[in-house]
């Protein structure tokens, strides 16, 4: 049973692109109120979200920008707090200008809670873990990575579950090999995806296919 609703999950997206223009036009991090016709849930519910923006130049399509909040923040605010970052503190990438907005397409990931993997020989990893299912972080001392469940799938081929772990380690900025350390914790999530068909164009639910 889905969390959102399919409206639920437009208003949060029609919400990010608003909070994208309104910080890209400004060049700095914006104040928005949370729109008063947001359900309670949405106003109330705590769950991890995160933007991603996307830059069309003809049939290609390159990350311009993802950031997002894991837990701890309300689902519109966090919404509104990763519209912010997305295109404005994305380290990989130059702030996003106002003349690049026509070509660029949005999209929100709402989290479940993130869920430890258990595992009596490390080597199990992959067998406790679903591409096209599963996000993952990874996480060693001060070191922790992301990477959200469309990830793997988009990868021309898919990666497997080992390629999946072995890149959640690099984004974690830790050897490939280090979801084999037993001081290594791995987390588990699942995501509700919503994501415009074109720049400012029709919103759907985002289904992932390994």
């Amino acid at each position: 049973m889905p969390f959102l609703t399919d409206e639920e999950g437009k208003m949060l997206l029609r919400l990010a692109r608003r909070v994208v223009e309104k910080a890209v036009h400004e060049g700095r991090p914006v104040s928005v109120n949370v729109p008063e016709d947001f359900t309670d849930k949405l106003k109330t519910v705590e769950a991890g979200v995160f933007v991603t923006l996307r830059k069309h130049e003809g049939r290609e399509k390159q990350l311009r920008g993802c950031i997002g909040r894991i837990t701890g923040v309300k689902l519109a605010q966090a919404t509104i707090d990763s519209a912010i970052d997305s295109p404005l503190h994305d380290p990989r990438f130059p702030t996003v200008r106002p003349g690049e907005l026509n070509n660029i397409t949005v999209e929100i990931s709402v989290l479940t809670p993130p869920e430890l993997v258990k595992v009596d020989d490390v080597e199990d990893y992959p067998k406790k873990i679903k591409v096209g299912r599963d996000g993952l972080i990874i996480q060693q001392g001060l070191s922790r990575g992301l990477l959200l469940p469309q990830v793997p799938v988009e990868q021309d081929p898919p990666w497997t579950e080992k390629e999946f772990l072995e890149w959640t380690c690099w984004k974690a900025h830790l050897p490939r090999n280090a979801w084999r350390d037993p001081a290594t914790e791995i987390y588990r999530f699942e995501a509700e995806i919503f994501e415009e068909l074109e720049p400012n164009g029709e919103i759907i639910r985002k289904t992932i296919n390994d």
